[in-house]
């Protein structure tokens, strides 16, 4: 008697079933990684603190740099005594929240990965080396080029006036033009995964190109804290190369392209 055939098994059986959690479940998860999250970030917290004067010399370099090439006064002032207290506070808890970023990261993804399959949670080591690597860029982009530019128009321009700049008001611009270059870097993450979920297409943002330089132009004037031409250029072209990266994003993530790839192997 001949063998029976065995039935090729359904692509649906191969997916693994999706887990579920109750919505009390959910609470109490979110709860837990809030907790770790807020108990990492006050332990760096903490340790930076003992380092709070060294890193805001490292934050203050760039307006010293252009006090001296002025021939200004390399001080800065506070007018109100806590000023200090809080600012030194303040930069504690934003180099604790740097410091343990990565941690924080992971909570994250353990709270939304058991709402993933078993195939979607291998992206887990390359979401956060890259979205702590690109922020960390823009950071870096903003400190060493974009702020210490803007700082010498700034200073240069008001040449026949007395600066008395504040450590509040400094460390605010310092933190906007920072942490707003970090963020901008990030784009490659965010057209990731609408390109990943089918809502943005290469083929879109290759066709929309001009478009898009016109709409990244507008938001590096808006950004660049100076109104010349060349500062913003300054600002628009790490943009305009992130656009570029994220084509290529969208394009090995799409669900098309996926797909492909896969007949491709299959052949």
């Amino acid at each position: 008697m001949p063998e029976l055939a065995e039935a090729p098994a359904s692509s649906d059986s191969e997916k693994e079933s999706m887990p579920t959690m109750g919505f009390l479940d959910h609470l109490e998860e979110l709860r837990k990684r809030l907790v770790h999250s807020i108990i990492a970030v006050a332990v760096g917290t903490g340790l930076c603190w003992g380092y709070r004067e060294k890193i805001y010399a490292v934050m203050q370099k760039p307006i010293m740099d252009a006090l001296r090439n002025h021939n200004l006064a390399e001080k800065l002032v506070y007018l109100n005594p806590t000023d200090p207290f809080n600012l030194y506070l303040k930069i504690a808890i934003l180099a604790g929240l740097f410091l343990t970023s990565p941690f924080v990261l992971y909570q994250v993804w353990m709270f939304i990965s058991p709402g993933l399959y078993r195939n979607e949670k291998r992206y887990v080591m390359p979401f956060m080396a890259s979205t702590i690597t690109l922020f960390t860029l823009g950071g870096y982009f903003g400190y060493r080029i974009a702020y210490p530019r803007a700082l010498d128009f700034f200073i240069g321009f008001s040449g026949q006036f007395q600066p008395m700049i504040t450590v509040g008001e400094y460390t605010q611009l310092f933190l906007s033009i920072v942490l707003g270059m970090g963020l901008i870097f990030e784009m490659p993450i965010l057209v990731f995964f609408l390109a990943f979920m089918g809502i943005m297409t290469p083929s879109f943002m290759v066709k929309n190109f001009r478009y898009a330089i016109l709409i990244i132009f507008v938001l590096a004037a808006i950004v660049t804290p100076t109104p010349d031409i060349v500062n913003m250029c300054v600002f628009a072209a790490p943009m305009l190369a992130l656009y570029g990266l994220s084509i290529g994003v969208a394009w090995l993530v799409h669900p098309d392209q996926r797909e492909a790839r896969k007949e491709k192997r299959a052949q």
